[in-house]
């Protein structure tokens, strides 16, 4: 009975590396993950500074994940790991080069820099393995050449995989958890909270709550009218997960593309800044939105700017303007920027994050055009001089030519070029 399930259903693993990168860390210095007390957080940030990642034996010790440094208990002895993101690149590249020994490329996707998902159902047969059984083979292998031990989800779907890893592996002996819809039903219905659940954050949990839905099954009962009217299209996807259904497919979504693009930055600064202070990072935020528009070859018709505050002062400011032409031009974007931050900053609150954003693309050479240029900017001249930065930048690294502003005092372009995702990029 079990074999001839086999060949009928579709079956998904969702394989988690277990606090990747403290494991790393654990690794590289010859210690058990499970027995040192490692964090991995950059200790000249201060006693603020955010832990990217604790090691399991602190969280067996009560200590919460991207918790600060000092909110780890005093009585604790820890090593603290400054972060290494280049190095984690590189072991997350060789264990998927791993999955590649047992799997096709078609068959994997990449969700983060921890996480696969992987369509199991075209190698039961070969590896005369149950869904259950290959995945433990493919977790087996990456503790054994790389000493990372990792959690495992399989489902009939991605989505019931991704729930399995979420909410029920890390409580099995195994590390793997299965669901199937039936199960689903069984076990998941009545969990709480939900924004344990994949793709409900707190926003959605709490417009349910108002409407006396805490769980699954309160979704499976509520009026569809009701809900598409207060989600949207959204709906759809969130009476599908609560039946726990999940229409895409591994080959849907590797195809997909999506048909409305952005290209955004955003920088958490390290202390607080002025207003003044704030500005100059800010250009040098919209240069880097302006080169990646360039390397990208489009044009952007929509700018949008968003400013958080220091603890003190909880609500971002910040908005958005449409352009009266589509422009990759620095000069345009600068000018747009500067002046859509000088109306919607607190010019009296320390500021401690800057997100710029490009919306409404259209490729170069598509984007319509008026007779009467708006800008008093040679664009093409511009872009010119964007395409020779990049030349430069991509042969010789990133710090080799600079605009005068990043050797400000409060400019952060230079250092954060060292970075990868805002960490050290060793």
């Amino acid at each position: 009975m079990e074999a001839n399930k086999q060949k009928t259903e579709k079956y998904y693993a969702c394989i988690d590396l277990k606090s990747f990168f403290a494991s790393v860390e654990c690794v590289e210095r010859g210690l058990d993950p499970f027995a040192a007390n490692l964090v991995v957080a950059d200790a000249a940030r201060g006693r603020g500074a955010i832990c990217l990642a604790i090691s399991p034996a602190l969280k067996q010790l009560g200590v919460r994940n991207r918790c600060r440094l000092y909110e780890i208990p005093s009585w604790i002895k820890y090593t603290i790991a400054k972060p290494r993101m280049k190095k984690y690149m590189e072991y997350s590249t060789t264990i998927y080069r791993n999955y590649l020994d047992y799997l096709s490329p078609e068959d994997i996707h990449v969700y983060s820099i921890d996480e696969c998902f992987l369509y199991l159902s075209p190698y039961l047969r070969l590896y005369k393995k149950t869904p259950r059984e290959f995945t433990k083979l493919l977790m087996d292998s990456i503790y054994t050449k790389f000493g990372i031990c990792a959690t495992g989800g399989v489902g009939t779907n991605m989505f019931l995989a991704k729930v399995a890893l979420d909410v029920q592996a890390k409580h099995k002996p195994d590390n793997i958890a299965y669901l199937d819809e039936e199960l689903f039903k069984q076990t998941m219905w009545h969990h709480q909270p939900l924004t344990d659940i994949w793709n409900i954050g707190k926003g959605i949990a709490r417009r349910l709550e108002c409407h006396g839905i805490c769980d699954l099954y309160g979704i499976c009962q509520a009026d569809k009218k009701w809900l598409y009217k207060e989600f949207g299209v959204n709906a759809e996807y969130l009476i599908d997960h609560a039946w726990g259904r999940e229409r895409c497919t591994m080959q849907q979504l590797k195809a997909y593309r999506p048909k409305s693009h952005s290209i955004s930055n955003s920088q958490i600064l390290f202390e607080d800044y002025a207003y003044e202070d704030a500005l100059i990072v800010l250009m040098e935020m919209v240069e880097l939105l302006a080169l990646k528009l360039v390397e990208k070859q489009m044009l952007c018709n929509t700018i949008s700017l968003q400013i958080g505050y220091s603890k003190d002062c909880y609500v971002p400011t910040g908005g958005s303007r449409r352009l009266p032409q589509p422009t990759d031009s620095f000069q345009v974007l600068e000018d747009f920027f500067v002046a859509l931050y000088k109306e919607k900053t607190l010019q009296n609150q320390p500021i401690r994050k800057l997100t710029v954003c490009a919306d409404n693309l259209a490729w170069l050479g598509s984007a319509e055009q008026s007779l009467f240029a708006p800008y008093d900017v040679d664009e093409d001249k511009d872009r010119d001089v964007q395409q020779a930065l990049l030349d430069i930048k991509g042969k010789y690294g990133k710090n080799a030519i600079l605009r005068g502003i990043s050797y400000r005092e409060k400019a952060t372009g230079k250092l954060r070029n060292t970075l990868i995702g805002g960490h050290n990029g060793e």
